[in-house]
């Protein structure tokens, strides 16, 4: 599996760059903002990305803008959202025609790297990976 990852703080990249790298996942770029994650995924072609909801130089949604651009130019790579924050109009935004090979999840939910990988292979594969807490609260109910 290759991956690209970007997110514009360091510490965070660095940390889902090590989870990764652990688990035997091949890391071939890091980048801080959208611009630069458009560039090296049409010269590097990886399998999926990880890209951080906020990002230079809003740091509101670039990286959801992102997200969509890429999978309109690239829709076969995989698609994994992070976000600190608990936003369920931007899941509903990244996966409203988006659908297949795209997920969403919490980044508290990366401190269980089994969790990211999998999210990870499950993008891959096509699926739509979405965060218990965002489907709890679209749903209505609590978690």
């Amino acid at each position: 599996m290759r991956v690209i990852v970007a997110d514009d703080s360091l510490i965070a990249r660095e940390g889902v760059v090590h989870l990764l790298r652990d688990a035997s996942v091949h890391v071939v770029a890091e980048v801080e903002d959208a611009d630069r994650l458009l560039a090296e995924v049409a010269r590097l072609r990886p399998d999926a990305v990880v890209v951080d909801i906020r990002m230079p130089p809003t740091n509101t949604d670039e990286g959801l803008v992102a997200a969509a651009r890429l999978r309109d130019a690239f829709p076969t790579v995989g698609v994994l959202v992070l976000s600190q924050y608990l936003e369920t109009s931007y899941a509903i935004r990244l996966l409203k025609g988006q659908g297949d090979g795209v997920g969403y999840l919490l980044k508290e939910r990366v401190f269980h790297p089994a969790v990211l990988v999998d999210a990870l292979r499950r993008v891959i594969e096509g699926e739509t990976v979405v965060d218990p807490t965002i489907v709890a609260r679209v749903m209505g109910r609590k978690r």
